[in-house]
């Protein structure tokens, strides 16, 4: 009798994979929205001397650009992020943000589903702003950053760099595939790490939203 073990097979599936500030959408919701909070809330200018601590540890820091380095940083220039900031203001920013979308984008991704393909969203962005932004799109998965639910300036997962790869496996895990990339869309080296996973990779330019090159 065969083991548990030597039985059990993962089975292959083809997988695309989408980065979404600067590749679906222009600009970057997560800056976007933290300069959309200084002009329609009293609360960060009030945690102003913090922010600007956030910027001088960036510049001191070493691994200011490591993927799930320099949280610190980070969570200090988001320190004036409340759950109730979100409330308010999260609605009509993303209802905003929504119009920066790239027009071939929510065709492109059902064309890779029509396919037969699990496509899937993965970001950096906060998942309070990237859900909503894409959950008219189609998506199998949207994987992006985690925030305390308490307090939303502080992460629980930063998914930037090598950590999308990070995301990516540990979806695969949970949905007992073997991811086979097909294609990863991306715009910047924020997405070499999960590039370096495809078969093909397309870049785009995160101004006009046209593909730059594709590199099977």
């Amino acid at each position: 009798m065969k083991s548990k073990s030597s039985s059990f097979v993962l089975r292959p599936s083809s997988v695309v994979l989408f980065d979404f500030d600067g590749t679906l959408s222009a600009g970057d919701a997560n800056w976007g929205f933290m300069r959309y909070c200084f002009l329609h809330s009293f609360r960060p200018w009030l945690f102003l001397p913090v922010s600007l601590c956030g910027v001088f540890v960036y510049w001191l820091s070493p691994c200011k650009r490591c993927a799930g380095g320099g949280l610190l940083w980070r969570q200090l220039l988001r320190r004036f992020i409340s759950a109730n900031l979100i409330t308010r203001l999260a609605p009509a920013f993303i209802k905003r943000h929504k119009k920066l979308r790239f027009g071939w984008a929510k065709n492109q991704i059902a064309k890779e589903r029509a396919d037969g393909n699990m496509v899937l969203c993965v970001s950096a962005g906060p998942e309070y702003l990237l859900k909503p932004l894409v959950s008219d799109l189609g998506f199998d998965a949207v994987l992006c950053s985690v925030m305390e639910k308490t307090r939303p300036w502080k992460y629980e997962f930063l998914c930037n760099k090598g950590n999308k790869v990070v995301a990516v496996a540990e979806w695969a895990r949970r949905e007992k595939i073997t991811p086979v990339v097909i294609r990863v869309y991306g715009d910047s080296d924020g997405d070499a790490a999960m590039m370096n996973l495809a078969q093909e990779q397309v870049w785009i330019n995160p101004k006009t939203g046209r593909r730059i090159t594709a590199v099977g």
